[in-house]
């Protein structure tokens, strides 16, 4: 399952997604990663969640954050939930451009009982119709 926090610049997003990550160390199922743009946000999370810093592996593309979280998924088999921050700054894509990835990280998400929680930046009035789907409310 994906979930996508939608949102325009300074509309709390990653408090938000910082929030669920807390939660979800209350009642964890598995392990669980939190993908951040930078080390900002490092210390506000829970030592029990995994934080990585996309910059220290120069993820720079979809393909590439795609291998990544596919490596992470096959190197803890226990993983169960995994949140993604500053997704556009990461991947560096235009969102109308994305429909192919987040069709491959349901099908991911799907085969390995994963879910996925991401932050993405933009104005609410122009989601892309594919991301409607996704989005948490």
């Amino acid at each position: 399952m994906i979930s996508v926090i939608f949102g325009k610049k300074g509309s709390g997003k990653t408090k938000k997604i910082i929030d669920l990550a807390s939660q979800a160390v209350t009642s964890p199922n598995g392990d669980i990663v939190f993908i951040g743009d930078d080390n900002r946000y490092m210390y506000d999370l829970s030592h029990e969640v995994r934080f990585i810093n996309a910059s220290d592996f120069k993820l720079n593309d979809t393909r590439m954050l795609f291998g990544f979280l596919n490596g992470i998924i096959a190197g803890d088999f226990d993983v169960d939930l995994i949140f993604i921050d500053g997704f556009l700054k990461i991947v560096r894509t235009d969102l109308t451009q994305l429909e192919s990835f987040f069709t491959d990280l349901n099908i991911l998400s799907e085969k390995m009982n994963i879910k996925f929680i991401i932050s993405v930046s933009g104005d609410p009035a122009t989601t892309p119709d594919y991301m409607k789907q996704y989005l948490m409310h």
